[in-house]
């Protein structure tokens, strides 16, 4: 199946942007895709060959998941790649447009129960939070 590719542009540095991205404390505050839902915890082991974890779920109970996997490949500041525990593949390249702005790009192989569109709006609602949060603090 083609990959998903979304994009944003964040108004701070790349190195925050790392920072925020892949530093469990900030993952709990931006990784949900609406307000009705939360990420109550995050676990990263982040180097190659390192584990993550993060816990989503509805804030009524009603539903959770895990997002999970493997980190394949880190270039600091520039990629990470990693294998999620159902086999699909995600990568997350960073690119420095100047020193206070950074563009982020996800690309990662859709699952076969949700529609792309689905999961291009979900994704990118994490994303968008994920920037909003970044900006704010």
């Amino acid at each position: 199946m083609e990959p998903i590719t979304i994009d944003i542009i964040i108004l701070q540095p790349i190195h925050k942007v790392w920072d925020y991205f892949y530093n469990a404390k900030h993952i709990v505050k931006w990784n949900f895709t609406t307000p009705n839902w939360h990420c109550p915890k995050a676990t990263i082991d982040f180097r190659e060959g390192g584990r993550f974890d993060y816990r989503l779920e509805c804030k009524d109970n009603s539903f959770g998941y895990n997002f999970s996997g493997i980190i394949n490949e880190i270039k600091d500041q520039e990629s990470v790649k990693s294998k999620l525990d159902d086999g699909r593949l995600i990568e997350v390249h960073f690119r420095i447009i100047d020193e206070n702005t950074t563009e982020v790009i996800e690309i990662f192989q859709p699952e076969a129960q949700y529609s792309r569109e689905m999961q291009r709006t979900g994704w990118y609602a994490i994303l968008d939070r994920f920037h909003k949060y970044v900006e704010k603090n």
